[in-house]
């Protein structure tokens, strides 16, 4: 049976540094990206697995074949994190974290479903990698 697979938001080098130690730990992971460029960056950093959305329309998403489990949501702006809480909360029970350089969303995140606010100034939250093994 395939294990849950780690969803990823890496808009900022601190979430691509991340995304390259999930990828040396063998964790299975996936990418999430809003829009064309991201994916194309993601795809010549060499990540093979990439979950595009459009939200801008969340009525125009579909449940992905593969299971989710715990989601990190690498913060790059309120409103865009905003919106990937509410659609990765629709896809798992799992822990949703957001890693965040400001401490003033931490409720609004809280709010629409996020388990864990990680206030972080440099983004580094490698700690997490042990965690999630």
């Amino acid at each position: 049976m395939q294990s849950d697979f780690l969803l990823i938001a890496a808009p900022t080098k601190a979430g691509e540094d991340f995304m390259k130690l999930v990828k040396l730990a063998g964790l299975p992971f996936i990418a999430l990206s809003n829009n064309k460029m991201e994916r194309l960056k993601l795809e010549g950093q060499g990540v093979k697995q990439i979950m595009q959305v459009d939200t801008s329309r969340p009525e125009t998403f579909l449940i992905p074949d593969y299971p989710i489990g715990t989601v990190i949501l690498f913060e790059e702006s309120l409103p865009l994190c905003c919106r990937y809480i509410q659609l990765c909360r629709s896809l798992t029970s799992r822990p949703i974290y957001v890693i965040t350089q400001s401490v003033n969303p931490r409720l609004i995140y809280k709010g629409l479903g996020a388990d864990y606010v990680i206030y972080s100034k440099n983004g580094d939250v490698k700690f997490l990698i042990s965690s999630l093994t």
